[in-house]
């Protein structure tokens, strides 16, 4: 595969307080005061930033400024290789925020000072994968931007991963925000979802009967639902599995989500089930395999403070 996934969402910076520790003690952010940590995130560059030390080439769409945590922004994905669309750096552009606080189990939670509206959206050719979701498909104007594209794509030889990643302070209306979310899946092949992104969107239905909703449109053919410390399910047309999360030592979750959505394309891309295929081939046994692929590197990432995703070496090292 010469050609990058391209990636399609924000990036901003995390200051993170609170938790075990502090949130003080990581290699890729800078203290504050009250213990606080900037550290680069935006759930869209935190999976550009894993695929990247997974191995696979990608590109990055989104929009930041100049400012000091544009330039933490910048030397973050360059620094891991990530390329940039042009657009995606801006001098008139103020960088976003968010302000995770952590409890004592190291279970984050978000506020946001965040403006979205991407450079033009364009898809090279050969790109195996588009991936989108979290803040940048609801905020407008540039959540607009990514439905013209992803309904763009619908006769393109190239597979599409979403992961709405639901923000209730951003979209606090569960109503609105599936109806939403199902139109965008049913342009996507595969669907990620939290089992926190359940209870918000659909209370009283279970996983399996969300997955099954989403999987009623013809272009959609796998939903994964992660469950935490329980690790995840995958569903397909023809399979469901389940996947039991290793036993680790949480310092905290932020971006153990986005670790398992960029293990989860890099896995797929692997079996040869991206592209044009779309999926097509997708078995049991390769379903199992890249959810457990996928499970690991979220699991990874909670052992270490912030959006930490592994590289290819380390997951091969720990888990073997």
């Amino acid at each position: 595969m010469t050609a990058p996934v391209l990636v399609v969402g924000e990036a901003l910076v995390d200051i993170v307080s609170g938790g075990p520790g502090n949130g003080s003690n990581g290699s890729n952010g800078r203290n504050g005061k009250n213990g606080s940590k900037a550290t680069p995130g935006g759930s869209p560059a935190n999976v550009a930033v894993g695929l990247a030390r997974l191995g696979l080439p990608t590109e990055l769409v989104t929009r930041f400024g100049t400012d000091k945590y544009g330039d933490q922004l910048g030397a973050h994905l360059f620094g891991n290789g990530v390329q940039l669309a042009p657009g995606s750096v801006d001098p008139s552009f103020r960088t976003s925020t968010a302000t995770a606080k952590l409890d004592a189990a190291g279970v984050a939670s978000y506020e946001f000072d965040i403006t979205w509206d991407p450079p033009a959206l364009s898809l090279s050719r050969g790109c195996p994968a588009v991936h989108t979701g979290s803040i940048a498909t609801v905020l407008e104007p540039g959540a607009a931007e990514i439905r013209r594209f992803l309904a763009s794509l619908e006769s393109e030889p190239v597979t599409v991963t979403l992961d709405p990643n639901a923000r209730p302070t951003i979209t606090p209306d569960p109503v609105s925000t599936w109806a939403a979310v199902r139109a965008l899946a049913a342009t996507a092949d595969l669907v990620k979802l939290s089992d926190e992104d359940c209870e918000f969107l659909q209370p009283g239905l279970s996983p399996d009967e969300i997955a099954g909703e989403l999987l009623s449109v013809d272009r959609t053919k796998c939903v994964v639902i992660t469950r935490g410390g329980e690790g995840a399910i995958g569903v397909s047309r023809t399979a469901r599995v389940e996947v039991a999360a290793p036993a680790i030592d949480v310092v905290d979750t932020v971006g153990a989500g986005d670790s398992f959505m960029s293990a989860l394309i890099a896995g797929l891309q692997s079996r040869g089930l991206l592209g044009e295929v779309r999926l097509k081939g997708l078995t049991e046994q390769s379903l199992h395999d890249v959810v457990d692929y996928a499970v690991k590197a979220a699991a990874i990432t909670c052992t270490r403070h912030g959006a930490d995703p592994p590289t290819a070496a380390e997951h091969q090292a720990t888990w073997g």
